[in-house]
């Protein structure tokens, strides 16, 4: 008999990947029906769609009835119910202690209050001809749910890479870069690793990762402040709009679902622009004297998603965005349904340039038949229709990903997956370094950024309960890059008529390959017990780059564009930027050149 989920409207972690691959098997199957261009899900939505699979038992094979059982307990306290493990403490009505995946879970007997406590230990190993990293983390995460309306959680992971003694001398000529090869994720970096912000380190690095939140909700909706990672667009492999690969961003936001075919979700964040303020500085006492330690510039953000689900297999959502550097938060972007843009329009009509950056996105996705999912995702930085024209050179700086996925026919538990992104040259990015779309300087879309190429194809196949094995190809492909400048006012010819940065769009996109990467790698993931995990990776990649001595873009003139365009310096090539330039650039040293590598890995948490 299925239990309605009536609590904790918590977010649910979206690196607990076995739970969403879980949750998207039984979508693409046809058993039950949600939207998922907009995550993390809450707690309670997953146990509400777990509930759903339960009423719908007889369309589920062996091993997805295991799988949904084990998740029912994972998420027990959303249902009212108490958690179950093997090795454990219990009265069965009030409290757990489990041994086993260690965990101490607690519910008053009027359910009024509701409490979990769960320790974070981990370790992964990645080794290859070069060496060794090994990657450590430890930490706790605590969630509450109080008279079912107030949620509290929060978690902090303390995590280590080291690869100060592992890493071979053969391949790294001093201490220093091989220290540096153990960093794995830096803002230039251009993979699919979570961004983070080190602290100083003489072995690697070092960071930590402190999360949580407080929500008041109702049965519509929820409003929220919190720090966490969110991901719109629907994408297996990383999405174009917002990734949630930079590191979360402290947000209040708001989620309404007054009715099963419609959601809308809001957030106005506080970035890191990594740009310093010259205007604003503490001032130090030191031993000479006194300094000035300048601050960092103000950075914000505002987005809306509209998501409609109109009939039960198509869902579709729209909405836009704006990011902002103004000393202080402006209150007319905490208006949640609006067109940041038209604002921007109307506080900044006076300035020399709109000083602001504004976005539009939008993603369909459609299940025909069951065990087919097709979707899209579109991403507008700027966006003209004259720019379609053939005889316009200037191309519109926008993003977008088409994928597939086909699952659960004609062999239960193995599907495959194919995803096709481009982004054309300045999208996500800005003339005023402080609107860039990244925090911490971590691109927030697509980690290949702008003027890019990424093909993503994966075989899994579920044999068991709780295990999964994956087989996937990466192709990455990054094409000339072109800094953003705007042209000054007194050299445009036409300011009306001919864009701003006309030169740069104008170039040709997806032209001249400066960075290439071709990923094969084979996964194995098996969560033994709640939030327990083994797992196994064998990778061989190829990363190499491509020599640019180019130095100059090309000026299109508006009023005759068919004809020999005029040459102008460009900033981003020249002397220096050869192979080796932008190989050290985009990929980590760890992966130069064509390596076998594995990893093996185990954590209580994720």
């Amino acid at each position: 008999m299925a239990i309605a989920a009536t609590a904790q409207n918590i977010p649910v972690a979206t690196n607990y990947t076995k739970v969403y691959d879980f949750i998207d098997e039984l979508l693409t199957d046809g058993v039950i029906v949600h939207q998922t261009a907009v995550r993390p899900y809450t707690r309670v939505q997953v146990a509400q769609m777990l509930t759903q699979a339960q009423a719908a038992d007889s369309l589920l094979n062996k091993r997805q009835r295991d799988d949904l059982k084990f998740y029912l307990n994972v998420f027990a306290l959303e249902r009212d119910t108490m958690v179950e493990n093997y090795v454990q403490y219990t009265d069965h009505r009030t409290y757990n202690l489990s041994l086993a995946n260690p965990q101490f879970s607690y519910m008053t007997k009027d359910k009024k209050f509701k409490m979990s406590i769960e320790p974070i230990l981990g370790m992964d190993i990645y080794a290859s001809k070069k060496g060794a990293i090994i990657k450590r983390w430890w930490g706790a995460d605590l969630k509450m749910d109080i008279v079912n309306h107030i949620s509290i959680w929060g978690s902090l992971r303390d995590v280590s890479y080291n690869g100060d003694i592992a890493l071979s001398k053969k391949y790294y000529l001093v201490d220093s870069a091989r220290i540096d090869a153990a960093k794995l994720t830096k803002p230039e970096y251009l993979n699919n690793f979570s961004g983070v912000e080190y602290k100083e380190a003489n072995y690697g690095g070092d960071f930590s990762d402190s999360k949580g939140g407080i929500s008041a909700y109702a049965w519509f909706g929820s409003i929220s402040i919190q720090r966490e990672n969110i991901t719109w667009g629907d994408s297996y492999h990383c999405s174009n709009i917002l990734s949630g690969r930079n590191p979360a961003v402290p947000m209040i936001s708001l989620q309404l679902t007054p009715c099963k075919w419609f959601q809308f979700d809001y957030f106005h964040a506080w970035l890191v622009s990594n740009v310093v303020d010259s205007t604003r500085y503490y001032v130090e006492n030191t031993t000479a004297g006194t300094d000035k330690e300048y601050r960092p510039h103000n950075k914000f953000m505002a987005a809306n998603m509209f998501t409609f689900t109109p009939i039960k297999y198509v869902s579709f959502a729209f909405g836009n965005s704006i990011v902002y550097a103004e000393n202080n938060v402006q209150a007319a972007y905490f208006i949640p349904i609006a067109f940041f843009k038209s604002l921007d329009h109307l506080l900044t009509k006076h300035l020399k340039e709109e000083n602001q950056n504004s976005q539009a996105f939008a993603t369909l996705t459609v299940r025909p038949v069951n065990h087919l999912k097709l979707y899209g995702s579109f991403y507008l930085d700027e966006f003209k229709l004259n720019r379609l024209k053939p005889s316009v050179r200037e191309n519109n700086p926008i993003s977008y990903l088409v994928g597939f996925d086909w699952g659960g026919w004609p062999i239960k538990g193995l599907s495959a997956k194919f995803e096709f992104m481009r982004s054309y040259i300045a999208c996500y990015t800005h003339s005023i370094d402080a609107l860039t779309w990244a925090s911490n300087s971590y691109n927030m879309g697509h980690y290949m950024g702008d003027n890019a190429q990424s093909i993503f194809a994966e075989l899994s196949y579920r044999p068991i309960r709780g295990m999964v094995i994956k087989l996937s190809y990466t192709n990455d492909t990054k094409y000339n890059s072109y800094d953003y400048w705007r042209v000054a006012r007194e050299n445009r010819q036409k300011v009306d008529e001919y864009s701003s940065i006309g030169i740069v769009i104008a170039q040709k996109p997806f032209d001249k390959k400066i960075y290439q990467q071709d990923i094969i790698a084979l996964d194995g993931i098996y969560e033994v017990h709640p939030n327990m995990y083994l797992r196994v990776n064998l990778t061989y990649n190829n990363a190499r780059g491509y020599d640019n001595f180019e130095k100059t873009l090309t000026k299109i003139d508006p009023d005759n564009p068919k004809e020999q365009p005029q040459p102008i310096q460009s900033e981003d090539a020249g002397p220096g930027c050869n192979a080796q330039y932008y190989l050290d650039k985009f990929c980590p040293s760890f992966y130069h050149g064509k390596n076998f590598s594995a990893m093996v890995g185990f954590s209580f948490g994720f």
